[in-house]
């Protein structure tokens, strides 16, 4: 019983559409027309303001973080049940029933989810690999990849959890889906603008 209920919290605060109720409430204006289209919090900043995408990704993150942390952590519910319960805010963000069961990228609920499951630790390592990556190669699609196969390997060398592991396969699963059109795409390294170091 518990375990579905943290699994439907999770679900619900993570279908809240934060970036695009930041873009019409601060900006007054639709974040889904810019960029890529996606209701997420990078939309924001391209409408035209850091720190409104400041506030709204610290929504993505908290809404990830704060259900699965409660659950994990003061409600103790650990082992196996913790998965559904880690998917449900990145599941609840990418097919959003509040915006016609469509959704964004997931990356900032994902992110989230791993402070809530290991504080410090994942999340650092993540945020590393993904600006490494992304600094790196394009389309961002293949950084999440790279960062994904590496943030894999972190876990069996450091924090080899069978329960983490799963969290990661499954997490995932629905973020690669989120990314397959930028990975059906060749990855090539991002050129260097002239007079950039």
């Amino acid at each position: 019983m518990n375990v579905l209920f943290w699994t439907l919290l999770g679900f619900l605060l993570g279908a809240i559409p934060f970036s695009p109720l930041v873009g019409r409430l601060a900006l007054g204006k639709d974040v889904r027309q810019f960029g890529d289209r996606n209701p997420g919090a990078t939309n924001v900043l391209r409408a035209g303001s850091f720190p409104w995408f400041t506030v709204a990704l610290l929504l993505d993150v908290c809404k990830g973080a704060l259900p699965v942390g409660l659950a994990y952590y003061v409600f103790g519910i650990q082992g196996w049940g913790a998965v559904p319960i880690a998917l449900a805010p990145v599941a609840g963000h990418a097919f959003s029933p509040f915006l016609g069961w469509r959704g964004g990228k997931a990356l900032a609920a994902a992110l989230g989810v791993w402070i809530g499951l290991t504080l410090w630790k994942v999340p650092l390592v993540s945020l590393l690999l993904l600006i490494f990556w992304s600094l790196l190669i394009t389309p961002s699609g293949w950084a999440v990849l790279l960062t994904l196969l590496g943030l894999g390997l972190v876990l069996l060398l450091w924090l080899p959890d069978p329960v983490l592991l799963a969290v990661l396969l499954t997490q995932s699963a629905l973020l690669l889906y989120r990314q397959w059109p930028e990975l059906t795409r060749r990855p090539h390294l991002r050129r260097r603008q002239k007079g950039q170091t």
